[in-house]
Formats: structure tokens, sequence, C-alpha cells
């Protein structure tokens, strides 16, 4: 992990804020500052303000405001304030008062509204500076500014430049509306010429797009996030849609926080690491030296990835002239052009041919991380033994690196190449070597395992884990678009094990809740989490108690909860302990005690959970108990409140509870007592079953009720004196069963829409709703959707990704709980319908058809597209008949057998599988009756000049024309109508073929065409030129002969093929041998000189005529010949006075004046001609120094160099050159200006 950059304490402790003003008015911005003592300083765009009638600038101890005073437009710029290293940006936005500017009708067309003014925006702080944006200039005469949309251009509002402090952040605007546009616009940003930003996002850029479907703009974002030097330059931003396109240049100014510490400018230069550590968000150009196909991959929004193969641009810079260095440069990425021809100049001094080796490595190398790669070399001597280095250093053959020698070939394999192998190699051959570079290329990291949807309890500990397709790499957690980061806190905690990454969230909370996404250079995974409050849960209510006098009545309950307190009521008022009553909390239990029972005890006692919107509720029943005197034979008695088989003396347990039914009894004697299920006696043999008879009481106990257990019970109680029977109902109720499996009735972009059935048996009680969880099909965890029970069987589920497969179960609730799931829905994915389709127009109509065209939506979504469903309805009613059956995948559609005056509505509808989309309708109806149209002849370009056709080829001419009903159609020639046998003419509805099969030239001419309807009629004319071979010329004489020349001329051919001639071919032939030379070609005269003939040959000539087509046939010749004479001339050879050759010396190339930094060698060049060659000596200060050894003189060819070693500011001063040999001497002379180096910064 790269070191957090350290944040700059601000000096202010309160800053100015953005506000907005009315022209006339005054504003005021304050300020405090940290230390009372400071110096502030104000600025307006970059300048600082003095204190006048306009600005007043006061200061109280640590309190300073800037008062600006009958505020104007010009006055609406960037203020600063200033106060030791901190800088902190406000903008002052001017309005114009309401009665200057007052508000367009909306019935309005052709004006556009003057856009109302934007709020104030909040103020930036030292850590976030946005880019100005100008409002447009105001118009001359006190107009409002014209603030339509540019007729050329696609923004309609440009990123403006902007300045930031190293540190802070700066974010820049586009906006593109794309109303009239067919295609959704794509953006790119760039730095400098060529660099393309979309394939650095990550920690200090980012790139985002929004979309306002009610204005339809786009609106595209470029934040620089902790801004550093080298991020400073210009950028520029390009919009295309279709075969439109428009582009902004900008600037950005970084500046440094006012510290002591001085810049590094190494640090700007810095090569990347090969540790493979640092984040894909530097700016660092370094990468570009190869263009690669990875380079121009995105993380957020759809970017198109080349698959153009890597290419060497070593290579092609090498073979390529320097005037397409540039050309080269911008087609392959290329930043840094001039290092990098600097380098090839370098290498192609080093291509001098090398005694050691045949061949040599390419300059460099690019290999894919994890790949193999094979360095070859040829050597000149197969026995020579070689050495390999890496960055200088000799390597070992291990299991990485491998050394072959076959022949006189030498092989290094590097196996499984790491970032580390990122290196320039070396081969050396005694003292030769040669040296590549090699680049490693680091794959995109994929994500093999992804994210899943969580549903956790509020408080509880939050793990969201993916797998990625290699070890130790970076990926990027974001929340809702936003990246996460470790805090202070430790909210957010990120663990790496291998390929496993893992985002830790400690005691979730509801503001936990959203879609996180991780995200690396090669995809990204995106999951939900929920986070709900913990609903309480009762394991144990509180029953309903009868007790006697002077007994014990405990109320007690429990619930998940351990840490939930509570509050006891006694018929709404609150219960106090006292030396009766005890309250305890104890765990998860919670008890009501209240001794020796007396009748004011009765009542309805409530137990209420803090914090939880329910209670427990039970009733306390008093039993008086009266004794009478009565003789010592009393029959049996039941005392039961509530006895028979009325609603009202049914008890209700659930299924798996414990069932006791405790019954006062007397009776003297003690009665013996039975209990019955309808003929069944009821016994202890049931393991589940226990009946207990104690002095006055009978106690009736089954453990874990079950559903067989409801029914009527009756108790019998007997003794000698008589009998008592009691009746006691007992309802066994249960969690529902099961629903039905879920049906998906129609599904949405995010959501869908699911019906069940109830479950068959509702447990005994009315089901009071529905609980529904989903999963995503590859996953093992289900969310739950609601925890408030749903009461229909229909829902509908929103949340969901599109595109996404997805199943959904159900659970039945009642009064008891919650019923085991339902089976699984069968899979479904979340697509919303496309958008309506767009551009909706009549392309053509008859008196019985109609053409329709449109454009496909916009938004197609996840799903793809099934096709379109046209349909019409007559006007005055409501039904919508299907144009077609099925549907159809073309966008435009001819709907034939309507009726001849028909007024009607046409709608469009795109389907896929989420079903139809919103329709498309035409403005208004349609009548079916054919409209007259004027005729119009569209005439191609090719034909508005001369037509040139050669004899015997074929001439088919298509010409479109427009017209309704259809029009006649004329072809004439030089006024006279085309004959059938002359031309063949060929007409439909729409155009008119002209056919010649084999061209003769009599064809030539002017071609008329007319169409015509009624008495409306267009024309056009066509011209033909049917060009053949020349004749040959005329009358070719020989008009003079003299030494070895022969004059010749001629007359142009009778036929010049019906074009012009464009030239003569003359040749020659001897006599003696008849063989042709050519001796002028395209020769556009008459007459010619044929020169340099052979002596004592005689000579005959010919001639051909050229035109457009090419040579005429036949040539014309010469009727005579001509002899060229021999001459007896004996010859002499000329005497020559011999040369001086002795020249004074002369510089041809001066000295230049240079100035340069100590510590760096450098070189004096001149050249000097002059024989015999001169001495040559150099001076400094007119001191010789050909004997100093910090001096170098060469010379070869005539140029001169003076080399110094290592200058320091003493070698500065003016040298000079002088030549010398015996014709005289020449001296050139120039000054060099030696700076010292800039101190370099100390390192702490």
């Amino acid at each position: 992990m790269p070191e957090p950059v350290k944040k700059a304490v601000s000096a202010f402790a309160k800053k100015p804020k953005t506000q907005e003003a009315e022209e006339g008015s005054s504003v005021v911005f304050e300020a405090e500052t940290e230390k009372p003592d400071a110096k502030v300083k104000w600025q307006c765009n970059s300048k600082d303000i003095a204190s006048g009638d306009k600005y007043v600038i006061t200061a109280d101890g640590n309190k300073h405001s800037l008062a600006i005073k009958a505020i104007t437009k010009e006055d609406a710029n960037v203020y600063a304030v200033i106060a030791g290293g901190s800088k902190v940006k406000f903008d002052l936005k001017v309005v114009s008062k309401p009665a200057e500017a007052p508000a367009a009708a909306p019935g309005e067309s052709g004006v556009e509204p003057e856009q109302a003014p934007a709020p104030p925006a909040p103020a930036p702080t030292e850590d976030q500076t946005t880019a100005p944006t100008y409002d447009a200039p105001p118009a001359e005469d006190g107009q409002p500014p014209d603030t339509r949309q540019d007729l050329i251009g696609l923004f309609t509002e440009k990123p403006q430049s902007g300045e930031v402090t190293v540190g802070e952040n700066i974010t820049f605007v586009a906006k593109v509306n794309a109303e009239s546009l067919l295609k959704k616009p794509t953006i790119k940003w760039f730095k400098g010429k060529w660099m393309d930003l979309a394939s650095k996002s990550g920690k200090h850029l980012q790139l985002k797009e929004t979309y306002d479907r009610s204005s339809k703009v786009y609106t595209f974002e470029m934040q620089i996030i902790a801004a550093k030097p080298n991020f400073a330059g210009a950028y520029r931003c390009e919009v295309t849609s279709r075969d439109k396109f428009d582009s902004c240049n900008f600037e950005l100014a970084v500046h440094e926080a006012c510290a002591a510490e001085g810049l590094d400018i190494r640090a700007a230069f810095r090569r990347t690491s090969t540790d493979g550590k640092e984040d894909s968000g530097e700016l660092d150009f370094s990468t570009l030296l190869k263009k690669s196909s990875s380079f121009l991959k995105s993380s957020n929004r759809a970017v198109q990835v080349s698959t153009e193969p890597d290419l060497d641009v070593w290579d092609i810079l090498s073979h390529a002239p320097s005037s397409e260095y540039e050309k080269i440069a911008f087609q392959h990425g290329i930043t840094d052009l001039r290092g990098m021809l600097k380098r090839l100049k370098k290498m192609k001094k080093e291509e001098k041919k090398s005694a050691a080796f045949l061949k040599k490595m390419d300059p460099a190398y690019q290999v894919t991380k994890g790949h193999k790669i094979k360095l070859a070399i040829e050597v000149a001597n197969p026995d020579v033994e070689v050495k390999w280095l890496k960055n200088g250093q000799a390597i070992q053959p291990t299991g990485r690196y491998i050394f072959e020698s076959v022949g006189n070939m030498r092989y290094l394999t590097i196996n499984h190449c790491s970032l580390a192998d990122d290196a320039a190699y070396c081969c050396v051959v005694g003292e030769e070597k040669c040296t590549t570079e090699l680049f490693v290329k680091e794959p995109p990291i994929m994500i093999v395992k992804n994210l899943e949807d969580q549903m956790v309890m509020k408080g509880e500990r939050v793990e969201l884990e993916c797998e990625v397709s290699e070890e130790g790499a970076n990926v990027k957690w974001e929340k809702d678009g936003v990246e996460l980061t470790r805090d202070e806190s430790f909210k957010y905690r990120f663990k790496k094990d291998g390929c496993k990454h893992v985002l830790i969230i400690n005691e979730a909370t509801k503001e936990d809740c959203g879609h996180y996404k991780v995200k690396t250079n090669g995809g990204e995974s995106m999951a939900e989490l929920l986070v709900q409050e913990k609903d309480l849960e009762v394991y144990q209510s509180i029953a309903d108690l009868t007790v006697k006098a002077k007994d014990q009545a405990l109320f007690k309950c429990e619930v998940s909860d351990e840490n939930v307190r509570g509050t006891w009521y006694k018929n709404g008022v609150e219960v106090k302990p006292d030396a009766r009553i005890n309250i305890t909390h104890i765990g998860r239990i919670h008890k009501l005690t209240i001794d020796e029972v007396k009748p004011e005890d009765e009542g309805d006692y409530t137990f209420v959970p803090d914090g939880h919107a329910f209670n427990l509720s039970a009733k306390l029943n008093f039993l008086e108990v009266k004794i009478d005197y009565v003789p010592r034979q009393d029959p049996p008695k039941i005392h039961l409140d509530c006895m028979g088989r009325t609603a009202e003396s049914t008890i209700v347990v659930v299924a798996g509870n414990k069932l006791r039914l405790d019954v006062p009894i007397t009776g003297d004697p003690a009665p013996t007592v039975v209990w019955t299920k309808g003929e069944r006696v009821v016994t202890d043999g049931d393991g589940r079953v226990h009946v207990e008879t104690t002095k006055g009481h009978c106690v009736f106990t089954i453990e874990g009720a079950e559903r067989q257990d409801e029914g009527i019970y009756s108790v019998v109680v007997r003794n000698p004196a008589g009998e008592d029977t009691a009746d006691i109902n007992v309802k066994v109720v249960d969690v529902p069963d099961p629903p039905q499996a879920p049906r998906i009735l129609s599904v949405g972009e995010d959501s869908c829409v699911v019906q069940w059935d109830p479950p068959l048996f509702d447990g005994g009680q009315p089901v009071i709703g529905y609980v529904l969880e989903r999963k995503k099909k590859k996953s093992y965890r289900w969310m739950r959707l609601n925890f408030d029970p749903y009461p229909d069987t229909t829902y509908e589920a929103k949340r969901m990704i599109e595109g996404v497969e997805y199943e959904m179960r159900v659970y039945a609730v009642n009064g008891i709980g919650l019923s085991r799931h339902s089976s699984a829905s069968q899979p479904f994915v979340p697509v919303a319908p496309t958008s309506e389709p767009i551009g909706l127009c009549v392309d053509d109509i008859s008196d019985t058809s109609i053409s329709l065209k449109w454009r496909p939506p916009e938004r197609i979504g996840s799903a793809e597209l099934e096709g379109y469903g046209v349909e019409y309805c007559k006007e005055g009613t409501d039904e919508w008949i299907p144009a077609i059956q099925g549907l159809t995948d073309r966008t435009s559609l001819t709907i034939k057998n309507l009726t001849t005056g028909d007024k009607l509505q046409f709608r469009v509808r795109a389907y896929n599988m989420a079903g139809p989309s919103v329709p498309t309708t035409l403005a208004q109806p349609v009548t079916i009756r054919e409209i007259m149209q004027r005729p119009k002849i569209w005439l191609p370009r090719n034909l508005r000049q001369t037509l040139i056709k050669t004899v015997g080829e074929t001439v088919n001419l298509v010409i479109q024309f427009q017209g309704k009903p259809r029009p006649k159609v004329t072809w004439s020639k030089d006024g006279e109508l085309l004959s059938p046998t002359f031309a063949s003419v060929r007409n439909s509805d729409t155009d008119t073929i002209l056919f010649i099969r084999r061209t003769e030239r009599n064809h030539s001419g002017k071609y008329e065409l007319q169409v015509q309807i009624e008495n409306m009629e267009d024309t056009a004319s066509i011209t033909l030129q049917i060009v053949d071979l020349p004749g040959p010329p005329q009358a070719m004489k020989i008009t003079d002969i003299w030494g070895f020349n022969v004059a010749l001329e001629w007359k142009p051919p009778k036929d010049n093929g019906n074009c012009e001639i464009t030239g003569y071919t003359v040749q020659k032939a001897d006599k003696k041998t008849m063989e042709w030379f050519t001796v002028y070609e395209q020769y556009r005269r008459t007459n010619c000189v044929v020169s340099d003939l052979i002596m004592g040959n005689e000579y005959v000539f010919r001639v051909f005529a050229i035109n457009l087509v090419g040579l005429s046939p036949e040539p014309c010749n010469t009727a005579d010949s001509a002899y060229i004479q021999k001459t007896g001339i004996e010859y002499k050879p000329p005497t020559y006075k011999e040369h001086d050759f002795s020249q004074a010396p002369k510089f041809t190339h001066p000295l230049v004046n240079r100035s340069i930094i100590a510590g760096y060698s450098t070189t004096l060049s001149c050249s000097v001609r002059g024989t015999p060659k001169p001495k040559v000596t150099w001076y400094k200060n007119k001191m010789d120094i050909s004997n100093e050894a910090k001096y170098r003189m060469l010379s070869k060819q005539g140029v001169l160099t003076l080399e110094i070693r290592k200058p320091c500011t003493f070698d500065g001063g003016v040298y000079m050159c002088k030549a010398v040999n015996d014709s005289g001497e020449d001296i050139v002379e120039c000054k060099l200006d030696v700076r010292p180096q800039v101190a370099k910064e100390e390192k702490k």
C-alpha cells in the first residue's frame, strides 16, 4: 500500500461561503483564522485586492471580512482568501433584478426562456475545488444572453479551465443535450494531445456519467482527487455521436501549497514501481511505450476494448522517414516523442556492423505476466561464451532463467515472468554488447467469485467476500458509487487473504444499507446489504391465573433478548414493588410475584418491553372459597368459571407446548376423578399424558400438545353423595402449512410481481400475512424482503439487479408463528421493457397503403429486442387492430389493403422478454389518400459532368426521381425521342434506367430526361462522350540532317478518336536490324529533333498518336531514310593547364554560443575546409588549450569537435578555433556560459 498523503492543516477556523446577490446590492464575505496575528490577503481572479471605494477590507483579531459595494455583472468572479499556507476559494454569483428580466410567455415559440439562476453552491474547501463554469457573456444593448445551443457543437456546457492547490480535488463538468441525437453520445477525456484518461481511472481520477430523462441531458464529470504538480497541463474533452463530433480544450493549473519544503523535480519522471503495488490512478505516461489493447480498458461505465495485435513501435520508427514521426506518435499514443527519438538515434548509431553478433535482439520485447519469453541472439563464433546481464547484474541460471546454446544461436528463456522481470537485458560477447528492454504487461484482474447479497440484524458483523484471479491484486471497494477507505473510526476493515478479499463492517447500522461494489481493472461485482432492527421474540408468554386468597400469584414471561427491560402494569397503571409485590429480571426471564393474594389484586396485568411496540397481557382471577357447615357427606362439585361447549369455554394451546388443565373440585368424602375424550378414558398409559388428583384439585397435563390432541375433554367426579360432570373444549393451534410455490407474473427493470396460493391448512389460526425471500440463482444466501407480514397473495419485489437470475420463496404467518418456506419459484431475470421507439413518421402513402418508418428505442436493456408491433385505430374508436400477425424485426413497414378515405391513427411498440414498451404514436391521424407530389429528378453527382465511355463499353445509368401519382418519363437525344433500337429504357415508380449494351461513336451527344405529371414537369440533361483510339499521324518527313541529328515533322491525325490528342510517341530503327527504339513519349509538338545517332548508320522513323484511350493502332512512317555521314577528322586530345588546388582555410560552419549546466560534459563543433589540410589550434580566452587534459580535440572529415569533460563555472568564457595552412588562416569563436546546478532537496 502506498503511504497516505498527509493532509495539510487549515489555517482557517471559519471559511467564507459562496454567495448570490442582485445587481446594485452589497455583499460581505467573512473568515476567521486559527491565530489572531495571522496575515490575511484577499484575491479576485488570482489578483490581490486593496481596500478602496469598491472593496472594504476589515480585520478584528482573528475575524476578517471583505465587503463588495454596488455589485455589477463584472463582479461575478472567483475570489480567494489566503492565510499562511492555506488558500480558500469562493464564488460571487450576480443575478439580475426581477424587474429587469421579465419571464417569457409560456406559449411563445422560437425563443428559449432565460435559464433560472442556479442555487448557491457550497463553499469549496481546501480539499474540494470545483472548476469554474462561466455563464454566457451578456449581449450588447442590454439584451439577455442567447442561451440556445450552438447549431454546430454538441456541448450545452463545456468544461472550463481551473486552478487547484496540491492535494486538493477539482471536478470538470461537460453536458450534452441528446434530444436531437440518434445514438447515445460517447465521451473521451485526454491529457495533452493523445493520452486517453479512461485507462487511468482509479485513486486520483474518477470519471462519472449521469442522464436526466426529463431534460434528456447527459452530464459527464472528470474528478481529479488529491492533485499533484505533474497533473497540470492542457486537457481535451471529445464527444461523438454517429456522424457528429465536438471537442473542447481546457487547462488545469496546479499551485504549490505555501510550505518551506522544495519540490523534488525527479519525482515527476520516476518510473512506475515494479512491485505491482502502485495504484492505477497515477497519471504516469511511461506505460504508453508500446501500444496494447489492455490500455484501452475502463472500470464504470461500457468502454470498447481494442482487439488489434501488439505493434513494435521501435521497429516502425526505425524504418519510417523523419517526416512521419509525429503521425506515428499520434497513432500509437506516444507522449514522450522527444525521449523516444533520442533513444532511436542512439540505437541507429549502434547499428554498425558487429564482428561478434550476426543477428542482434530487437530493441524491446513485451510479455504478459505469468507467461514465458525466449530471447534469441546469433553470434559469429559458435564456440564463444556469452554472458547475460539484467540491469547490469549477471544472471545466474535457475529454474526461471534457462541458458541454451545451439550452434551459433544463444537463448535466454525466462519462465513465469513477473513485474520484477521488467528490466533491461544485455548479452555480452567479449567487448561487444547487445541490449534490449523487456516490458512485462500485467493481465487484467478478473473476479472469480462474486459478492453475495446479505441481510443482517442491527449490530451484527458483516463480511462481504469476493475472490479474484491473482494473489496480491489491488481492489477498490465502493458503497453506492463512493469509494470506501479505512477511516479513523475503523468502521470498514479490508482483509486480503491470497486471492480472497473481504470487506468487514463491525456492528452494522441502518446507515450501512446499500449496494456495495468491488472493482478491479478487469471487472466488478455488486451486492446489496440490508440491515434490519432485531425483532424481539417471545419464548414464553404470561398466562391467566386463578388463585385463592392467601395464595401466591406468579406471572412469568421469557423474551429473546436478555438486555431488554420492561414495565408491569395493572389495569393500565404501573405496578410498583412493595412488601407483597416483587418484580425480578434474570436473563431473558421477567417475573411478577404477588404474595398473599387479596380480592383487590384481581385485574388485567400487562408486561411492556422497553423500546418495542407490543405487550403481553394476562388476567388474574380471584377465587373466593366459602366454607359452609354441612353434613359430613357433601356431593362433589366442579368449580369452573366457563363450562359447556360455547366459544368462551374453548381452551387454546399451541402445538408443542404443555397443556395443563387445573380444575378445582369439592366434595366429602374426597371424590374420584375420571377424564374422558369422547368414549375413551384418558389415563397415564400415554407417556405424554399425566392425570393427578390432590385435595381440592384435579390436574390433567399433556406434554407437547399435538394436533390430534384437539377435542372435547370431559371430567367426572364421583363420591357416595353424588357426581358432577364438566366438558372442556381444547383447541390445538399450530403454524400454517407452507404456501404453494410462487409464480412470477411479470418482471421489470429492477422488480418483479410474484403471486402464490394460500396454505392448505392455516394451523387453526387465520393467516395474517406472508413473508417473502429472494436469492440469486448462483447464490446460497436468501434475503428477506419484508419483516412485517404482507396480507395479500400478490407482491411486487423491488431493488433487484437487471440481468441477474433470481428465485423467490414464501412463508405463511399466523398468530402462532412462521410456517416452513414454500418451494422456490422458477428462476427469472428482472428486465424492463424497452423505451418507446422514436421518430415514427409516414414514409409514403397511397390510396390503399401506407409506409411507416421509425428508429430503435434509445434504451434496450439487458434483454434483447424481439421485434416491433404495429397497430392502427380508426378515428372515433378505441379498438387497436394489429397491422401484421406477430412482430417485425425491421424499422419500417408497409401496411396494405386499407380503405381509401379512412382516417387512421398508428402506433408502434417495441417488445422484449418483459413485454411491450410504451407505444409511440403519430402526432395526428392520417387520411388514406394518395397525395400529389411535384416531380423532381435526383441527378447523381457523377452525371452532372460529361460521362466518357470507350467504344464497346456498356452504359447503365440509373436516375432516381420522385412524384405522385407516377410521372410520365421521356428520354430524348439532341431533341429527338430515343428509338428502342438505339438505347433501352426501363422505368419504375421511383427511377429510370438508360441502358446501352455496346456503345458506338454515334451514341455520343446530349440526352434529355423529362418527368411530367399533368402540367408539372422537371428536366435534366446528360452529356455522353464515346471515345476511341486515334488514327495515325499524317505526312511524317525528314526536314534536315546535320552531324548526329535528324529533324522530323508531321501533321496531326484526321481522326482524333472523339477526344483530344494528348501527345505522340516517336521511334527510330536502324535499317540493318529494324529494331524499334522509343525516342520520345507523350511528346506534345508535331516536330522534333532526334539526336545521338550513330555515325555510318541509316535510320528510319515512325510516330504514333496518343489520346485518352491509348496509342493509335497504326503509326506514320517516314518515306525516306536518314544516313549519318562519317567524318575523316583525326582526334587530337586537348591540352590543359595544370590547376592549382590550393585553398586558404575557410570555416563553413561557425561555432555557436551555448549555455550549459555545470557537471554535464559538452562539445563545441564547427567545420572547416582548405587545401592542404590546415593545422587546427583551440584557444580559451586567447590561451592555447591544446595540451590541457580536460579538453579533447577531434577532427573527422573537416568537422572539428572540442569536448569539455564535466565543466565547472570556471570553464565559461570565449573559445576560439584557428585553422592555418600555407595559403592563409581563418578563425571562428563562440561564448560558453556555464550555469551552476540547482541545489537538490535534502532527504529527510
